[in-house]
């Protein structure tokens, strides 16, 4: 049984005049997973966005390194069982699902 316990995905846009930085960190905790998402436009102040999910919303969650893993199984196994969905989070840190 694998679980992610943190994840943070950096993403930087070199635009002009302002580039922006995006930051999205998950961490897992007793009661479900906090995601904290952080925006940097230029000079202005970070703006900062944060909530939680329960663990009976995250049941069976599969997040990007995990999805990883799961693709890497199944091309060794040469198999992909019908039907095959997760709970995921999308980019803006909404729950979605992933389907294979």
């Amino acid at each position: 049984q694998l679980e992610t316990l943190e994840q943070e995905e950096q993403e930087c846009l070199e635009l002009r005049p302002y580039p922006t930085e995006k930051t999205t960190h998950i961490v897992s905790h007793e009661h479900g997973m906090t995601v904290t998402k952080t925006l940097q436009e230029g000079e202005a102040q970070p703006q900062y966005q944060g909530f939680s999910y329960s663990r009976a919303k995250l049941r069976g969650l599969l997040l990007e390194g995990a999805s990883l893993l799961l693709l890497r199984v199944l091309a060794r196994r040469q198999t992909m069982p019908p039907d095959l969905v997760f709970p995921a989070i999308n980019t803006e840190g909404d729950l979605c699902t992933s389907s294979y």
